[in-house]
Order: structure tokens, then C-alpha cells, then sequence
């Protein structure tokens, strides 16, 4: 193996998000294992799909091994869904994308003002009925800007208008909103460790927080948009007092506002979404036996600096000492950047189908040939 890794074992481990769209993580990782063996028979290979918290997370983790649970739950519009959670030795891992999801949505139906993250309570509820004790609730993908509102009523709280009347769904609600009682949560929620992961360091309200920056994502206009923050800001003011956590809290933002709620509410701590997964998966261990890390999203660009999937994993395996390269669908970062992020090479399957459509669509055998390339790039397998 070249660039400095010959001195290495050869295993390669594949730590890889979702390509948005065309493949999951899961699906993306068996198709690069594949396209590496059918370059070098008998490589040693380790798969690990990753995520950052957001839309996939559950299935990273039953991927490692986590346990699938499913629960029928109250969806974004107020309907019921079938949300899953994974589940091992007394740790949950929630997705909010899995109750509360954009992804969940009609097709061309979009509620900023009413989409609830009420199923996202419930299935927190679930986890503390099947006896978790450490819950990792992952932050993205929603389709809701209600602060949470809606997850902590699932959880027992009462969010009362000035007739003591609870305010409707959504963030849009939060406008009528009076009074906060929360002294009928879930006592449960006081014995457990519970980890906000998230990628988002958005406040939760101004020029920079929830509904300003993904509302418009959500279907909010310039109107929607001010009511949410007014709403939000009304939010902050009567659920922050005493709490440690305020509108300003690094991750406050995160989905839809969500985050704030689990901070102020729930004595949430915030951790980096990749950093948790990772260490939750035993990427160390597993980077550990590694001589190549090959990573990867649907599109490597300015947000993966943020800190999403690939950022995470290539600064983990460049302390490391385990050189990296990435894989994606489109690639909007130059070398420079790549370098900043440890990554030695991106090979982007718009390279090879330069057709967007039919690029994600062949996502899979072009993942499959890019792996091959990399195998033969890097001299992969045993010395001759």
C-alpha cells in the first residue's frame, strides 16, 4: 500500500454515510467491500456505516449490532407512523428523523407551522420502557421547528395557553403559549443519561437559529418564517429560566429546535453527533486494526466542514496515524481542503458519470468501481 501505509496492516475499514438519495450506509459500505474483493480476492475489510447523528443513525447502529425496535408513534403531521429505535445493554439510540422526519412527509406536503415532534417523545418513552439507561438522541432531519414542544408533551409536560387550555401542534402554537408545567414528566427522565448528538451548532432563535436557517427547508415563507422565531423566542423565554440552557446554547438549534428542548427541559448534554456514534459503534477499536480508512457521503462540500460523517472519521483516523481516503457522489471541497481534513484523496462518481441523474441512480455499481480504482490506486493486498 502506498501514501505511508505500507508499514500497515492491510485491512481497510469502510466508514461511510448515506448517499442521500441513491443508497444507505449500509448499502453504500457492501457495495464498495464488493468492489474492493473484486479488485483483491481475499482483502480483509471491515464495514462500518456511519452517520452523524441525523437521518440513518438508527441503522448504523443495528448495523454494529444494536437491536431493532419498532413503536408505532405519532408522525410529524399528527398521524400515526412506525418509527424504529435501536437498543443494547440498556443504551437507546433515538433518531429524530425517525418519528419526527422530513422524510415522513406526503409528497409536496410540508406543516412549518404544525409539524409536531411529539412521536420523537414517544419513542424516548419506549426506550425507558424497555429499561434504557443511557439514551443518545440524534438531532436531524426533521420536519418540525416547535422546539421540542411537542417531544416533552409525550413526555408529560403541559404547554397551557392564558385560559390554561394546551396551545395547538407545532411551532405555530407556541405563539398562544402561557405557561409551561413540567411537573408532570416522566420521573423516569432523572435516572438517565441522555446525550443530545448533533452536527448543528445553530442557536435556537435569530438571523442564524431554527427557523431562519432550516424553516425555508421545512416549506416556511418570509411570514412563517417570523412567526416561528416570535414563537420560538416566547418558547425560550418561559422554558430557560433555572434550566443551565438558553436560546445561545450551541445546539440549541438542532432540529427545528429540538435540541433546545432536550437541553432546558430534559438536562440534555450536547455532544458532536459523529464523535458520539463513532465512539458508541467502537470505531477505535475498529480503527485500530485498520491500514486504510475509506469514507464518505453523498456530497463532500463546505457543510461536511461542519463536522458531518467524513469530517469526523478522517480526523479520528489522522490522530490516529491510519491515512484516509474518501468517496462521494459530488465533490465541492479542492485539495486544500481535503488535506485540512486529513483525507489523502475524493474520488467522486460524477468523475465517472458526469450525468447527475444517472449518476445517482448507478450510484451502486459506480461505488463498486471507484472501490476498484482505489484498490488498484493504493496497491491494496498482500506484498509481491
Amino acid at each position: 500500500m502506498t501514501d505511508g501505509a505500507a508499514a500497515r496492516p492491510a485491512r481497510v475499514l469502510i466508514a461511510v454515510d448515506k448517499f442521500k438519495g441513491s443508497l444507505t450506509a449500509v448499502e453504500a459500505a457492501a457495495r464498495l467491500t464488493a468492489g474492493l474483493r473484486s479488485a483483491v480476492p481475499g482483502l480483509a475489510t471491515e464495514a462500518m456505516p456511519v452517520a452523524d447523528g441525523g437521518d440513518g443513525t438508527v441503522a448504523a447502529m443495528t448495523a454494529a449490532g444494536f437491536e431493532r425496535r419498532t413503536v408505532r408513534v405519532t408522525g410529524p403531521l399528527g398521524s400515526p407512523v412506525t418509527a424504529a429505535y435501536a437498543l443494547r445493554d440498556r443504551t437507546a439510540v433515538v433518531e429524530t428523523a425517525e418519528a419526527s422526519g422530513l422524510r415522513l412527509l406526503p409528497a409536496g406536503v410540508l406543516a412549518p407551522l404544525t409539524a409536531t415532534s411529539r412521536g420523537s417523545g414517544e419513542l424516548i418513552r419506549a426506550a425507558l420502557d424497555a429499561g434504557a439507561r443511557k439514551i443518545i438522541l440524534g438531532a436531524g432531519g426533521s420536519a418540525t421547528t416547535d422546539g421540542g414542544a411537542g417531544m416533552l408533551t409525550a413526555l408529560g409536560a403541559r404547554l397551557l395557553d392564558g385560559r390554561d387550555r394546551p396551545v395547538g401542534p407545532g411551532g405555530g402554537g407556541l405563539r398562544d403559549l402561557a405557561r409551561v408545567d413540567l411537573s408532570g414528566l416522566d420521573p423516569r427522565l432523572g435516572t438517565v443519561e441522555l446525550t443530545l448528538a448533533t452536527d448543528v451548532a445553530n442557536p435556537l432563535t435569530g438571523p442564524l437559529g431554527a427557523a431562519a436557517v432550516y424553516g425555508p427547508q421545512k416549506g416556511a415563507g418570509p411570514a412563517e418564517v417570523a412567526v416561528l422565531d416570535a414563537a420560538l423566542t416566547r418558547w425560550a423565554a418561559l422554558l430557560a429560566p433555572g434550566s443551565g440552557a438558553s436560546a445561545d446554547t450551541p445546539g440549541a438549534g438542532a432540529a427545528g429546535g429540538l435540541g433546545f428542548g432536550a437541553l432546558a427541559a430534559l438536562g440534555a448534554a450536547v455532544r458532536p453527533g459523529i464523535e458520539l456514534v463513532l465512539d458508541t459503534l467502537g470505531f477505535p477499536a475498529a480503527l485500530s486494526r485498520a491500514g486504510l480508512v475509506i469514507t464518505g457521503e453523498g456530497s463532500l462540500d463546505e457543510q461536511t466542514l461542519q463536522g458531518k460523517a467524513p469530517a469526523g472519521v478522517a480526523r479520528a483516523a489522522r490522530a490516529a496515524g491510519v491515512p484516509v481516503v474518501a468517496v462521494c457522489g459530488r465533490l465541492a471541497l479542492g485539495p486544500e481542503a481535503l488535506r485540512g481534513l486529513g483525507i489523502l484523496r475524493a474520488y467522486s462518481l460524477l468523475e465517472r458519470e458526469p450525468d447527475p441523474r444517472r449518476s445517482m441512480s448507478g450510484a451502486g455499481r459506480l461505488l463498486e468501481e471507484v472501490a476498484a480504482e482505489i484498490a488498484r490506486d493504493l496497491a491494496l493486498g498482500p506484498p509481491r
